[in-house]
């Protein structure tokens, strides 16, 4: 009886068991529901910060006038820099809330349970961290001010971005093409993840899915901007999609520690540039093509595998079906690579990558209480106001330690087992 008695608790405890598959969900639906109590009593008892709803409200009452310059259209802190989905997103935002902030504050706390449901579930199904670490998404004083207390773009842009990450890892990658393009008309921070996202279509897809998704993405930036395309096309072109912007260094979180003038030179921008370039080439061939031989020989094998034009065209790889883990881990690691790279960090901007942070530590070797450390001490970097030399100096360095255990770290295996996918299906029947 003993020994039945063994096997049972054993059993019990084995990990992959339904019980321990609903714990995550359990937890995650806590989260939720404290996290939305949470924003509630933010929104009733804490302060609005007046940064840029104001320039967003006036922006978008001259888009609703009439105009269609860009350079014409601006706000007290300067002029329009968003692609159309800005406009469009925030025209009814105003619509919805009448340009009021108490009313927009309510809107965005939904928004940010909205986008934190969407952040759990990519956690839940990527497997990657404990049931318990879930509750770190939820502990950002920065984040929770940036959604309800400032209402920035960002927060809709990420939000949309999760949306199309969620679709992605469910292989509907077409609808999450143009929800990802959707993102970026809002803010074009999210091009952070197209390369990585590029590269994951080349292994998922073939290259006329590759092409037919590409052009429907470009698609929605077109028909967003037709307003403004047919009008003054350059000016739309010149003022939404300006890779070269500088910005302020008293605002800058990070590089604060680099002397204004050389912050502003295009020695360091072009420096950096190629530091975020080399580095996601590096990744992608060492780490996410691992497993394919290298980034060179997967494109080398998709040419030598195809007998025709017609089948180099149209016919997927041998192996297409990526994991979810390894989607998650190639998007958020690719953004992480831009971040470090960054010349400028604006407050706002911690929710390019905050959502992030728990899985990137959880997918490097470090022991848990470093992980715990690094989170801890980059969410007190972003708190810092304003941002010093030696804040700005300690998140690089929290940067550069996070992406040096990123690489140090074994690379995850990139398909679904047909064998785990089975038994998959066998345990959810159970469920």
């Amino acid at each position: 009886m003993a020994r039945t008695r063994l096997v049972k608790e054993s059993s019990a405890s084995a990990p992959g068991q339904p019980e321990d598959r609903r714990r995550p969900l359990h937890f995650a639906a806590f989260l939720l529901l404290a996290d939305a109590a949470l924003v509630a009593l933010i929104i009733a008892f804490v302060s609005y910060t007046k940064i840029d709803w104001d320039a967003y409200m006036s922006q978008v009452d001259a888009f609703r006038d009439g105009e269609r310059d860009y350079t014409k259209i601006e706000g007290d802190t300067g002029p329009l820099v968003y692609p159309a989905g800005f406009l469009y997103v925030y025209s009814a935002i105003k619509f919805l809330t009448a340009g009021q902030v108490f009313p927009a504050q309510i809107l965005f706390g939904v928004l940010y349970i909205v986008n934190l449901s969407l952040v759990l579930l990519l956690y839940v199904k990527s497997e990657v961290l404990p049931w318990w670490a879930l509750g770190l998404l939820c502990l950002s004083k920065r984040v929770h001010s940036i959604f309800v207390l400032r209402l920035f773009n960002d927060c809709v842009a990420m939000t949309l971005l999760h949306a199309a990450m969620v679709l992605i890892v469910y292989h509907k990658w077409y609808l999450g093409l143009i929800i990802f393009s959707g993102a970026v008309s809002v803010k074009m921070n999210v091009l952070l993840f197209a390369p990585s996202l590029f590269l994951l279509m080349l292994k998922a897809m073939s290259i006329k899915g590759v092409f037919v998704a590409l052009l429907g993405a470009a698609g929605v930036q077109v028909l967003l901007g037709i307003p403004f395309l047919l009008s003054h096309p350059v000016e739309y072109i010149s003022r939404a999609f300006n890779l070269g912007r500088v910005f302020i260094h008293f605002w800058s979180v990070n590089f604060k520690f680099v002397p204004e003038k050389l912050f502003v030179s295009k020695e360091l921008a072009v420096t950096l540039l190629f530091f975020h370039l080399t580095a996601l080439m590096v990744f992608a061939h060492y780490k996410w093509f691992k497993h394919e031989g290298g980034l060179l020989r997967f494109i080398h094998s998709r040419f030598k595998d195809a007998t025709s034009i017609q089948e180099l065209i149209s016919c997927k790889p041998v192996l297409s079906n990526l994991s979810k883990e390894h989607i998650v881990t190639v998007m958020f690691v690719g953004n992480f690579i831009g971040i470090v790279c960054a010349r400028s960090l604006h407050y706002q901007f911690y929710s390019w990558y905050f959502y992030s942070l728990p899985f990137l530590l959880w997918r490097t070797q470090f022991p848990t209480v470093i992980r715990i450390i690094l989170f801890v001490g980059v969410e007190l970097c972003w708190n810092v106001y304003p941002s010093t030399a030696y804040s700005s100096l300690l998140l690089f360095f929290l940067h550069i330690s996070i992406l040096f255990g990123l690489w140090s770290a074994p690379a995850e295996y990139p398909y679904v087992d047909k064998k785990d996918k089975t038994n998959r299906k066998k345990l959810g029947k159970t469920m």
